[in-house]
């Protein structure tokens, strides 16, 4: 760990201190160091505490802080440990000490002589090094995880190492609480949940459909103008599927089953396409004169995502997405590597968010990876390879590749600064290999193809979710899912109306999605002007064009974007919103 987590764990220790102090009898589960600060889960018993009782448990915090305590750290025998958790009362540390294995170090962290805890460290020396604090949120928490165990309570907080870092992280965070794309989905009308279908099932609205259907199509031609062909795979197979792939050992418990009342056959909803896209590549035979053969779907798939996980469009039950999938010969991996990261970097500078960071995802010790070892390191190194031929600013990180192959996950940046994993490039040489899956090669033997993994939204679901937040609702012209509103004065201008949407009918947009339909809407409700800009705005409608009596007389037409307001010549008015997109 780094002082700054050092300090996060340790402030984890300080507020477990702060509620034993105002709470006596408390049991507590676990209380680790986070990204931007760190949290504890406790059990109050029948005491229900609030976000409303943050403000004196960070109060006593600050006390014990104030009085500089050291964090000393002892070892003891694992009979020591059971003994002083079975004396305190704490059946949630009972339980992680038996699970320990034998001989193994077992230590407690003193603070002071007012807080000991089970701990594996490392922590600061004093209370005095800690940096600026707060707490933000309560929340619940199932312990370890498991939602058939207890509910325990996690408060959270946020420390930073100056107070300057502090308030610009809570400047962030309202302004990411402003941009909900939850509130945000709910307020523009895009999409909605419902008990009677399920949690983690969103419901898209005919707003939200223009839109995910976009993006969509929007990644689909990047695609296809590169040579991706579109597919079609249904959305149940029998599960042997995922036996042969390996995705049923590896996620069994994720898939959502579908017995066969007429055949007795068991059937998974399918939670993801490339064993699907792998059975077309085997249903004729290939040559090296194919390859690369890619395809490409946008199709919805379905993972049994455990509920207290689910979260907006950020995590669902059923995720659409961008999937495509390359099978090419080994001396084709550097260009066709190539082609995806330029897609992926055209689309996110469509997007606003051409700030890329790649992680280069790479396999650890741990034995949860198919394939021979020497397979993963060459396909490692062709990663690497990639990354740096394409010019990526990249970092390295182990544990993070799927079980398959290693990948360039493409981090982010959205408009308030926050990082997300959205596109993916992976390399795959297992799913081949346990397919039997091979071309003619010019020797005229057989050889097994590599298969490239490729998403460019990922899920579009997710995608969206950043996506609203990062424009906060303010969608570009070309996305916006009613791009144009015509507002009228009185109803005595309807001719001139007419030739206004005679025009907005005949406008062709190209870019970055070429369609020849602009959507729009007229408001010629009785309402005043006021209330209707009032409406237009709220809804975040891109241009908004206002008709009245001197409009009609000038043959002008007002128009209100988000940033200002201009005047426009009738006749130049399909040249006008042509130019917005």
């Amino acid at each position: 760990m780094n002082d700054l987590e050092n300090m996060r764990h340790t402030l984890s220790h300080v507020l477990a201190a702060a509620v034993q102090e105002l709470y006596p009898g408390v049991k507590f589960g676990i209380g680790p160091a986070i990204e931007n600060g760190f949290y504890y889960d406790i059990d109050f018993g029948t005491t229900r505490i609030s976000d409303t009782d943050l403000t004196k448990i960070e109060k006593k915090m600050r006390g014990i802080v104030a009085r500089k305590l050291k964090m000393e750290k002892r070892v003891v025998s694992k009979t020591e440990a059971l003994d002083w958790a079975r004396d305190n009362g704490q059946d949630y540390k009972i339980e992680l000490i038996k699970e320990l294995p034998e001989g193994s170090e077992i230590s407690f962290y003193d603070l002071g002589d007012i807080f000991t805890d089970l701990c594996k460290g490392p922590h600061l020396k004093n209370t005095s090094e800690i940096g600026a604090f707060k707490l933000v949120r309560i929340a619940g928490a199932y312990w370890r995880g498991d939602e058939k165990r207890e509910m325990l309570t996690r408060i959270y907080g946020v420390a930073f190492a100056t107070e300057e870092e502090l308030d610009a992280y809570l400047k962030q965070q309202e302004e990411a609480k402003a941009r909900d794309h939850r509130k945000l989905g709910k307020e523009l009308d895009l999409f909605c949940f419902s008990d009677l279908v399920g949690a983690g099932l969103p419901l898209f609205t005919p707003r939200g459909t223009e839109l995910r259907e976009l993006m969509a199509n929007y990644s689909l031609s990047l695609r296809g103008r590169e040579g991706f062909k579109k597919v079609w795979t249904p959305h149940i197979t029998k599960t042997d599927l995922y036996k042969t792939s390996g995705h049923y050992a590896k996620f069994g418990d994720e898939l959502f089953m579908v017995h066969s009342q007429v055949s007795g056959e068991d059937f998974a909803m399918k939670p993801m396409n490339c064993p699907h896209h792998a059975q077309i590549f085997a249903s004729r035979p290939r040559t090296y004169r194919d390859m690369p053969v890619r395809y490409m779907e946008a199709t919805t798939d379905y993972r049994d995502e455990k509920t207290g996980e689910l979260g907006g469009l950020s995590r669902v039950r059923s995720l659409t997405q961008d999937d495509s999938h390359v099978f090419c010969r080994n001396d084709q991996i550097k260009d066709e590597v190539k082609r995806l990261v330029g897609i992926v970097k055209e689309l996110y500078e469509t997007m606003g968010m051409q700030k890329l960071r790649a992680r280069l995802s790479y396999r650890s010790d741990e034995d949860k990876y198919l394939g021979d070892k020497k397979l993963w390191d060459m396909a490692q190194k062709q990663i690497k390879q990639a990354a740096i031929d394409n010019g990526l600013d990249y970092f390295e990180q182990e544990g993070e590749a799927a079980f398959y192959g290693p990948k360039i996950d493409f981090m982010a940046e959205d408009a308030i600064g926050r990082e997300h994993q959205l596109a993916t490039i992976q390399l795959d040489f297992v799913q081949p290999e346990r397919f039997g899956l091979e071309f003619i090669n010019s020797k005229g033997e057989k050889e097994r193809p590599v298969m490239i993994h490729h998403a460019t939204l990922g899920s579009i679901e997710r995608f969206l979710s950043v996506f609203i937040e990062h424009t906060g609702g303010w969608f570009p012209f070309w996305c916006a899912p009613e791009q144009v509103r015509v507002l009228t004065i009185n109803d005595k201008i309807g001719d001139y109306v007419a030739k206004i949407t005679k025009i907005l009918d005949g406008i062709v947009l190209e870019k970055p999605l070429k369609y020849n339909e602009l959507r729009y809407t007229i408001d010629e409700s009785a309402d005043s002007l006021g209330k209707k800009i009032k409406r237009a705005t709220e809804m975040k409608i891109p241009a908004i064009l206002i008709v009245g009596p001197k409009d009609v007389e000038e043959g002008i037409v007002s128009i209100r974007l988000r940033d200002k307001e201009e005047k426009v010549k009738l006749s130049k008015l399909a040249d006008y919103l042509c130019k917005l997109s």
